[in-house]
């Protein structure tokens, strides 16, 4: 009996063996650049009025997949987003930077 388990565990223990894979370079995946934004391509736009259709125009034209106007005082989250084109105004809405994240 003893020498059955013995047998068993020596056999699985063979198979599991078989079963790993050898460690292998890491694959990289392709960098997808649909929509990653490009802040030098709007910065003409500092000192513009910012306004919805100037938005979309300078989201369009940087590559950004989404944007947003960011006022004195507004809250914000800390994440950081490639895709995503932000216009920094002071309380008159000018805009005094333009940056991606």
């Amino acid at each position: 009996m003893q020498a059955i388990r013995s047998t068993a565990l020596i056999l699985y223990s063979a198979i599991l063996i078989g079963c790993q894979s050898s460690p292998s370079e890491p694959v990289q995946a392709p960098e997808d650049t649909a929509g990653q934004c490009d802040a030098s391509a709007v910065q003409k736009l500092v000192g513009e009025q910012a306004s919805p259709a100037l938005l979309d125009q300078a989201r369009r034209e940087s590559g950004a997949a989404v944007a947003r106007i960011l006022r004195p005082g507004d809250i914000v989250t800390l994440e950081y987003n490639t895709q995503r084109l932000t216009l920094t105004t002071d309380e008159a809405l000018e805009i005094r930077r333009i940056s991606c994240g």
